[in-house]
């Protein structure tokens, strides 16, 4: 029972920083790209929106760091064992990851407080230096995650750790694809919630500048990135099925091992019959995106020990959800670059309306992607190496900081909800016309 305390304290602590870690590396994105556009073309909407911007930035980067340093604690306190075993391997990408956010927080000092001090120049290079930071903190952590996954860089001697590699570790079989994926995720996922955001205060106006504005750059930033996301879930896809084919098989509900593998889309796993109900099928589909040839044979879960199986139907519903999040917003994307080679980009109202309605799918798509990941791992918390049983703490009572944590990440969320939503209601409040 402690050992389930345990993975939802974790998952709890990582749903809640997830969020703030891809405003992180998205925001200050559009930040940069609004003061570049003011000094192009001295527009006074584009300086309002850098301030605004970087003082979001600051709210969530606040947040985000408590968030992040309590799940530091949390990786030793819960799970020594795993800290103990991997701590050698992996402390590379962790001390990296710490000197990028040292980087990101130094230059979002400077350029909070740099408006007046610093040269026009020195101040662009403060906000690029933040979104640097902000990127590199995410990919050294995404790395160490791609090693539990597909762990390298050591030996394994009579139970000994030999023969350290630390940047084979870092540069395992899935850290490339891992980080791609992710980095665009992060610009997709907040792209599309800011476009979102002001596609609702366009409606009632479309011609109002400073909410076009910003919707364009958001537009910028967010909608390139989820058109090649699914690029990126192809070669993340093609990993898994050559490293971790019990996950593969979990993700598409694959019981019988076959050549054609269909691919599934949609459908319920029935784990007890051994079967995927419901699901449109296309036969060859999973063969061909996992090996690049419908007759390759992939591996079915009724040839994989039952207690080395996830959790098959929450693994599959979570990565249906994040495939069709991926499919809608790639389509609006093609729909926004349609819209704006016509030039009516800003005058579409079904555009606009689908656009809100869209707001949060980018977040909940990075919340169930790493639902994928993490349960799709499982019972391994390095795969093949160490069970997660093997890691947890042997503390009793659990239950205790589970609940308190919760308590603590609901209060820290309602707070950022109430900041965010009295900046967004402050957005512009004078109107106008481009």
């Amino acid at each position: 029972m402690d050992l389930l305390y345990a993975r939802w304290q974790m998952g709890m602590s990582l749903a809640f920083h997830i969020i703030f870690a891809v405003i992180g590396m998205a925001m200050p994105v559009m930040m940069v790209a609004a003061e570049i556009a003011w000094l192009c073309t001295r527009r006074p909407e584009y300086l309002d929106l850098a301030k605004r911007w970087a003082r979001g930035t600051a709210i969530l980067f606040a947040v985000g760091a408590v968030s992040g340093t309590v799940l530091s604690f949390e990786l030793g306190l819960l799970w020594p064992a795993f800290m103990e075993f991997a701590g050698p391997i992996i402390g590379m990408p962790f001390s990296l990851e710490g000197f990028a956010f040292f980087l990101e927080a130094i230059f979002l000092g400077l350029y909070l407080y740099g408006w007046d001090k610093l040269s026009s120049r020195a101040h662009v290079f403060a906000g690029v230096m933040v979104s640097l930071g902000g990127a590199l903190s995410g990919a050294f952590v995404v790395t160490a995650n791609a090693w539990m996954n597909t762990p390298a860089g050591f030996r394994l001697v009579d139970g000994r750790i030999v023969e350290v590699g630390p940047f084979a570790a870092m540069f395992n079989p899935a850290a490339g694809a891992q980080v791609l994926h992710m980095l665009l995720a992060a610009y997709a996922a907040v792209g599309v919630a800011v476009a979102g955001i002001h596609a609702r205060l366009l409606l009632p106006d479309h011609r109002h500048p400073f909410h076009r504005r910003a919707f364009a750059i958001a537009l910028f930033v967010g909608l390139p990135a989820a058109l090649l996301q699914p690029l990126s879930g192809d070669w993340a896809g093609r990993v898994v099925a050559r490293t971790q084919p019990a996950k593969l098989a979990a993700l598409e509900g694959h019981f019988e091992t076959e050549t054609y593998a269909p691919l599934r889309i949609g459908g319920i796993p029935d784990v007890a019959a051994r079967e995927t109900r419901y699901a449109l099928e296309i036969p060859g589909g999973l063969s061909f995106l996992a090996h690049g040839d419908p007759a390759a044979s992939v591996v079915g879960l009724n040839d994989i020990p039952r207690e080395l199986w996830p959790p098959v139907t929450a693994v599959h519903i979570a990565f249906q959800i994040m495939v069709a999040i991926g499919t809608w917003l790639a389509c609006l994307a093609l729909w926004a670059g349609t819209l704006w080679w016509r030039g009516r980009l800003f005058e579409s109202r079904w555009f606009l309306n689908a656009m809100f309605w869209s707001t949060a799918l980018g977040l909940v798509a990075v919340e169930v992607g790493w639902m994928v990941t993490e349960l799709g791992r499982q019972p391994w918390i390095i795969q093949g190496v160490m069970r997660t049983s093997e890691a947890v703490t042997p503390m009793p009572g659990l239950f205790v900081p589970s609940v308190l944590f919760t308590c603590i990440y609901v209060g820290l969320a309602a707070v950022v909800i109430v900041l965010i939503r009295r900046t967004v209601l402050e957005t512009a409040p004078t109107r106008g016309h481009a």
